[in-house]
């Protein structure tokens, strides 16, 4: 393996991804790879990390692979949007024989994992649940497998310098590494860091985060059998059949995900497109049951009789807006404009931030599935009495009156003969703001778009 580490090479292209201005060995590798002088990327790892930069309108970093004549090369990538263009900046240039396709995955495993020494990896999705922890995490953290529970079932989260806690930041802006110092809730007092970075799907949207875990010195020792993690969201009794399936499908999933997303970037030449987008289907419909899975638990824990959920002080303008971060991907492919509370704006209710931006998302996300290309979903903040509301308004196709209660019943959909969800995010989200003393509404007609309003009660020291 030879190592260049040193080159910087620059370029520039415009929103569409075309190139403006490149060095000679951008343009070599542009040329390369099938493309024209000033077309579009056609480095698909490289359009990739420049369409989530465009995308979410905040400066991107990445480390890819590429093909280079008759090499594979690792290539570090920052993409910087700048008044209708993105500044590029690449360095690495770490160069490898080309391997055969698997080999080559492997390889890379191999060279991440060795970038990522430390007390043990993981995984999780955007709903940080953990999708993947190594066995040696598992046994850093003295517990039997922390796979398919909740991130915050594991640690608790410890502000930063900056008075942050880093990873909700990089959940709600796109942020690709942060740097989040926590605490085991297994071995309460023993505190450490997680260093993460974004995964990245097919078509370049972020799909959740993965890293390495270090222990604080001095490391903790323990002893005894090892804990063993409850998997349910916070406030639901044990659920064995949950766990079970948690343990049988939640992994398999999230690694049949993670290699047909492989498979689907790998180089043009080593695989014929048709298989590319075979690739691309398993890795959606992996998404959608991974999704369902989630759904079903969470629809065991709303439906237990003692079902809570501890509240506190947040802000819901802060929520909306991470929720429209988070689905900006989704929007930009849908051609839908997501209009979110402004940054200077604040409304403080009382509520669980997890679940909160969970119900956002899904109320986003539907907007987002049912608007037409072209169209926007607003999103409106306001105070009514004691009440704080977020507005979720589309420009979709309505729904009718004799449809707007059943639509909150499990499994039930407007129109189930369009692609969707399983039919329970309304009647879980309604359960969970409920459950934190609010509720869902939803104010609609026939061709005029739909309201959905969730609503949570003030929190004491809110103003008017």
């Amino acid at each position: 393996m030879t190592s260049t580490d040193q080159i910087m090479v620059t370029g520039r292209v415009d929103r569409d991804g075309r190139l403006i201005s490149a060095d000679p060995r951008l343009l070599a590798l542009q040329i390369a790879a099938g493309g024209e002088p000033s077309g579009e990327i056609a480095v698909p790892p490289l359009f990739a990390v420049i369409r989530l930069a465009r995308t979410l309108n905040v400066p991107i970093s990445r480390t890819i692979m590429v093909a280079d004549g008759d090499h594979d090369v690792e290539l570090w990538v920052r993409a910087v949007p700048e008044a209708g263009t993105i500044r590029l900046a690449i360095g690495g240039w770490v160069e490898a024989p080309v391997e055969s396709t698997n080999s080559a995955m492997a390889a890379g495993r191999a060279r991440l994992s060795s970038q990522l020494q430390g007390d043990g990896r993981w995984q999780c999705d955007l709903r940080l649940v953990m999708t993947d922890m190594s066995p040696d995490m598992n046994e850093a953290l003295g517990i039997e497998n922390g796979t398919g529970a909740p991130l915050n079932r594991l640690f608790r989260l410890i502000e930063d310098e900056h008075g942050e806690l880093p990873l909700l930041v990089a959940l709600a802006d796109g942020s690709d590494h942060f740097r989040q110092p926590v605490e085991s809730r297994a071995l309460p007092g023993s505190r450490g860091c997680l260093i993460g970075a974004a995964t990245l799907g097919a078509q370049g949207e972020v799909t959740g985060y993965a890293g390495t875990f270090l222990w604080a010195d001095p490391r903790p020792i323990h002893a005894g059998r090892p804990t063993r993690v409850d998997p349910s969201p916070p406030g639901a009794p044990a659920q064995p059949f949950v766990e079970k399936l948690d343990k049988a499908l939640r992994t398999p999933l999230a690694r049949i995900i993670g290699e047909a997303d492989a498979i689907k970037m790998a180089r043009e030449g080593d695989l014929d497109p048709q298989y590319a987008g075979y690739a691309q289907d398993i890795a959606a419909a992996g998404r959608h049951l991974l999704g369902l899975v989630d759904d079903m638990a969470d629809l065991h824990a709303v439906e237990s009789p003692d079902f809570t959920v501890p509240t506190e002080p947040l802000d819901l303008s802060d929520i909306a807006r991470r929720a429209a971060s988070l689905l900006g991907v989704r929007a930009a492919d849908s051609k839908v404009r997501i209009d979110a509370p402004s940054e200077d704006e604040e409304l403080m209710a009382l509520g669980d931030f997890r679940r909160a931006l969970q119900i956002m998302v899904n109320l986003v996300s539907n907007a987002v599935r049912y608007s037409p290309e072209g169209g926007m979903v607003w999103i409106r903040a306001e105070r009514e009495g004691d009440l704080c509301a977020i507005v979720v308004a589309d420009m979709g196709k309505g729904i009718a009156e004799e449809d707007q209660i059943r639509i909150f019943e499990r499994f039930e959909r407007v129109d189930p003969t369009e692609p969707g969800g399983s039919g329970l995010g309304l009647y879980i989200s309604r359960r969970l703001a409920r459950a934190m003393g609010g509720d869902i509404i939803v104010d609609s007609a026939p061709g005029k778009g739909a309201r959905f309003v969730l609503t949570l009660p003030a929190a004491a020291d809110a103003t008017e």
